[in-house]
């Protein structure tokens, strides 16, 4: 048996709080992030942002859409995903509850620890709606939380999700490739 794990550092919250640059924190271990995302990846968060946002005051839901924002899921867990929807107010520091959906948009450095690494964090947690989209492909895959495995869920020019145990949601999925 090995012992290279006795010597791996182990990193909390309050170390993470202590870093320079931009990381995220697994299981204890420090995951350095990539440069700021290229135009099209930042375009398309702003329009998911601005799309959610708008379907959220279409009925006056009160949930916020978070862009960046650091989940604080144990104390030695934080993730980053690239929006993030809660239930009630924007948090005063991170989001500490578990988020009602996520969203991460892919990307060559982050496409396969989006598509497993990240998605298992997201469904062990409960995230009711995780959304991967592919800025290559122009695809939204929409995964909803049932009977706690995420199941695609098929959808055209709209997809409906229902957030915040009384909101649903009309979310203009054609809207965000243009």
């Amino acid at each position: 048996m090995s012992t290279a794990p006795k010597y791996q550092p182990h990193y909390t919250v309050d170390d993470y709080q202590h870093w320079q640059g931009d990381w995220e924190l697994w299981n204890g271990v420090a995951i350095a992030m990539g440069p700021s995302p290229f135009g099209r990846h930042a375009q398309l968060v702003g329009q998911l942002a601005k799309i959610l946002g708008v379907a959220i005051d279409a009925t006056d839901c009160d949930a916020a859409v978070l862009v960046e924002i650091d989940w604080i899921i144990s104390r030695d867990t934080i993730l980053r995903p690239d929006l993030t929807v809660i239930c009630g107010p924007a948090p005063e520091r991170h989001v500490e509850n578990v988020p009602a959906l996520v969203v991460e948009i892919l990307s060559p450095s982050t496409r396969d620890r989006d598509r497993t690494f990240k998605k298992e964090i997201y469904q062990r947690e409960g995230v009711r709606w995780y959304l991967i989209v592919d800025p290559d492909k122009e695809t939204l895959l929409a995964l909803k939380l049932q009977d706690g495995e995420y199941q695609p869920v098929p959808h055209s020019d709209t997809l409906l999700i229902d957030i915040c145990g009384t909101c649903s949601l009309n979310v203009k999925v054609d809207r965000l490739f243009h």
